[in-house]
């Protein structure tokens, strides 16, 4: 895509089936993804972030980044020109809760298709995205990933299957490395436990539920927590809100999007 097009900002609007796949490729622009149903898989710079409906991934242009869908993932994207983007050019890759404002914003110019500088009302729609862009809160949904292979096996393990209570000595088994050595592989090549590491997939992976309508309840029990207090508490600490007040912004966005017949 080029940059000089004389355009500040694109979109595109597409619906990709469950375990689509687009490999690994960058772009000239940065880039906002909406999603409007599914979960977003964005895996760049050896880290992965999970992204549940209602909520955005934000890539910056040159970013090398693979995308993977969970469910029917229903997108509204908008690519931005580096100049534009500039004033949030320290992210690289960012998982962004999105206002009811900026979601319809988001929606409104996909319905215009391209924002013209040139075009007063064009270049004040793109400086209010920028602006809401910049003011959106940043939810932690990233996953560093180790880089060896036997490690990165059981965190693919522990990702994909959050509810398997296997003991971590049952569970190194999959791998053919001892536990001592996977220990010393996670902390070294992610700055984690494993322990850690999978007590935060397991909250990462209630986060995507809560956001898909699940309660409070079946989040907790399909990420493997047998105590719903245990589960709040712990899912506070890492997103700074209680489970429930998570899924209700969820649904009332998706409530908001139904009630003003959003395509």
């Amino acid at each position: 895509m080029s940059t000089a097009d004389g355009f500040d900002v694109r979109s595109l609007a597409v619906t990709y089936r469950s375990g689509h796949r687009l490999h690994s490729h960058s772009h000239r622009w940065a880039q906002l993804i909406y999603a409007r149903s599914g979960v977003i898989h964005v895996t760049a710079g050896g880290r992965l972030w999970l992204t549940p409906p209602t909520r955005a991934i934000w890539i910056a242009h040159g970013v090398d980044h693979e995308l993977e869908f969970e469910g029917e993932s229903a997108l509204r994207t908008l690519y931005v020109r580096p100049e534009r983007a500039a004033a949030f050019a320290s992210a690289t890759v960012k998982a962004l809760e999105i206002s009811p404002l900026l979601r319809e914003l988001i929606m409104h110019i996909t319905g215009i298709g391209m924002l013209d500088p040139q075009r007063p009302e064009h270049d004040k729609l793109a400086g209010v995205l920028m602006d809401l862009i910049n003011a959106s809160r940043e939810i932690d949904l990233m996953l560093p990933l180790p880089r060896d292979p036997r490690a990165l096996k059981l965190a693919n393990h522990l990702r994909s299957s959050p509810a398997d209570k296997q003991g971590l000595d049952s569970l190194v088994t999959l791998t053919g490395a001892s536990l001592r050595t996977l220990q010393r592989c996670f902390f070294e090549e992610t700055g984690m436990t494993i322990e850690a590491w999978r007590q935060k997939a397991r909250l990462v992976h209630s986060a995507n539920a809560l956001a898909e309508g699940a309660s409070v309840t079946d989040a907790s029990l399909a990420c493997g927590y047998e105590s719903l207090s245990a589960y709040i508490a712990a899912f506070r600490r890492q997103f700074g809100v209680t489970p429930k007040r998570f899924r209700g912004r969820a649904i009332e966005v998706s409530s908001n999007r139904a009630a003003a017949g959003a395509p």
